[in-house]
């Protein structure tokens, strides 16, 4: 019986999103075939085993997984049988586990940093690898690759902290061909966090000083009138592409606050109503989009679809997409029959087999 190690929490500002998707994934997972391990990183990275996986009541997010602040654990990063191996230097206990399934979100989560140091340790885990993870997280590159790999995007203008501490008025001036309104969002983060919506260009360096909160490095976007579609992409080398589903926010845009908080803050629709040509598009550019970023295991593909010109967008890829009850992605497979157990499976065998695959490349000479 395979031992899973449920990663979650974070240095974040999606870590209360994360104990949320946590809770789904622990109640999921079929006892008969896992045994369960909870591990949480709390705020300032620090990593906690807990006693046992509990689910706890929470007044914004339902149902959370709780992260008990209890020993001082440490993370090896050397290959041990290819299993990850924590040790509390309080009472000399160890607890190892022969996958993770990271359920953590953002920043030193999502960005390649943690796969980084699971790949160091050879330890299988789910969803993309260091260098899938790292570009997926990255809006910037993300666009450039997508770009060239001739995949429609939305215009862009990067900013870098050190060039608006510069030279504000050229960055200003600049984004005004981009038109309005426009959407400034910090390059790396998930969830809409940081994300403002611009009107009027008098609004704009509010928003980017808002953005670099969260970020040294931001976006700033044409916002385009259109519907906002959504596809699971799922697989290896030979990925495969979801129904298409469609959010429609009951908020002034898809906010943190209508995915996580307000349980009708946005409206899903599944499959989408899009005509069948466009969706087979879409679907399309989803699976090549997901293989331009490197991605495997797992990824949320979300487009825009223009209302007036109904010509669509690549908007992002989110390579370790929401598990919370009103999650797209598990909604979206289970639209296309694949049950949430069946879907937590599979996510496992994807992992194993990457790893098994890992594991088969000489590093000797």
């Amino acid at each position: 019986m395979l031992t899973v190690g449920v990663l979650f929490g974070g240095r974040s500002g999606e870590h209360d999103v994360s104990l949320c998707s946590a809770a789904s994934v622990v109640a999921a997972l079929d006892p008969s075939r896992y045994n369960v391990v909870a591990i949480g990183i709390d705020r300032d990275g620090r990593w906690y085993v807990q006693d046992r996986p509990v689910i706890i009541d929470d007044k914004d997010f339902g149902r959370v997984l709780r992260l008990e602040k209890k020993g001082s654990w440490r993370v090896n990063h050397y290959e041990d049988g290819n299993r990850l191996v924590l040790f509390n230097t309080d009472d000399r206990t160890s607890v190892s586990v022969d996958i993770v399934f990271p359920v953590v979100h953002g920043t030193y989560c999502e960005d390649g940093t943690l796969q980084g140091l699971l790949e160091l340790a050879m330890v299988p885990f789910v969803g993309a690898d260091t260098l899938g993870s790292a570009v997926g997280m990255d809006k910037d590159v993300a666009k450039r690759l997508l770009r060239d790999a001739g995949i429609p995007i939305v215009p862009w203008v990067t900013v870098m902290r050190a060039e608006w501490d510069r030279e504000r008025g050229r960055i200003l001036r600049e984004a005004g061909p981009l038109g309005l309104p426009l959407f400034i969002k910090p390059a790396r983060t998930g969830s809409s966090v940081g994300v403002k919506k611009v009107k009027d260009f008098a609004e704009l360096a509010d928003a980017v000083d808002f953005a670099f909160r969260y970020d040294d490095k931001i976006l700033i976007e044409t916002g385009i009138d259109a519907r906002e579609i959504e596809c699971a992409v799922l697989g290896n080398g030979d990925p495969r592409a979801s129904v298409l589903g469609e959010v429609i926010p009951r908020h002034e845009f898809y906010s943190y606050e209508s995915k996580y908080i307000d349980p009708n803050g946005a409206e899903l629709c599944m499959p989408a109503p899009v005509d069948p040509a466009t969706a087979e598009t879409i679907r399309r550019d989803a699976v090549n989009g997901y293989k331009a970023l490197c991605c495997s295991g797992m990824a949320r593909v979300d487009f825009f679809l223009d209302k007036t010109g109904g010509k669509h967008y690549l908007n992002e890829i989110n390579t370790l997409p929401g598990f919370t009850s009103i999650s797209m992605y598990p909604k979206l497979w289970e639209c296309s029959g694949v049950s949430y157990n069946a879907l937590i499976d599979a996510l496992i065998e994807l992992a194993m087999e990457r790893h098994r695959s890992r594991m088969s490349i000489r590093t000797d000479r």
